[in-house]
């Protein structure tokens, strides 16, 4: 199993930024696709959730009106567009990938919100 997480790095607040987590090793298309955040000193957090058939999706609330997720299941991939961010947006954000009791973790990539 290999995600190979793309599109953090340094923002202004108000900014945009697309993340996007290619995966291989495991049948994607059968499983439930997540984006998680850590920030410093705190727990790690989802973010998004999308079904495998990317029909449905779940969003903090504090990330509704501002991230979507999306997937492509024929490009192995998950994305999530951020808009309007903030620097307590700032985190190290996760790819994750869910079916039953198998969960895969992607390595993060780190998203910095300047004030």
């Amino acid at each position: 199993v290999q995600f190979v997480e793309s599109g953090g790095g340094l923002v202004e607040s108000g900014g945009s930024l697309r993340l996007s987590c290619v995966a291989s090793g495991f049948s994607f298309s059968t499983y439930v696709m997540s984006w998680y955040r850590q920030a410093p000193g705190k727990e790690r957090e989802l973010v998004a959730a999308i079904s495998t058939a990317g029909s449905s999706t779940t969003y903090a609330g504090s990330m509704k009106d501002r991230f979507t997720i999306s997937r492509d299941n024929a490009k192995n991939t998950v994305y999530l567009q951020m808009n309007s961010l903030k620097p307590e947006d700032t985190a190290v954000y996760y790819c994750n990938a869910r079916r039953a009791v198998s969960v895969y973790w992607g390595q993060g990539t780190q998203v910095t919100v300047s004030s």
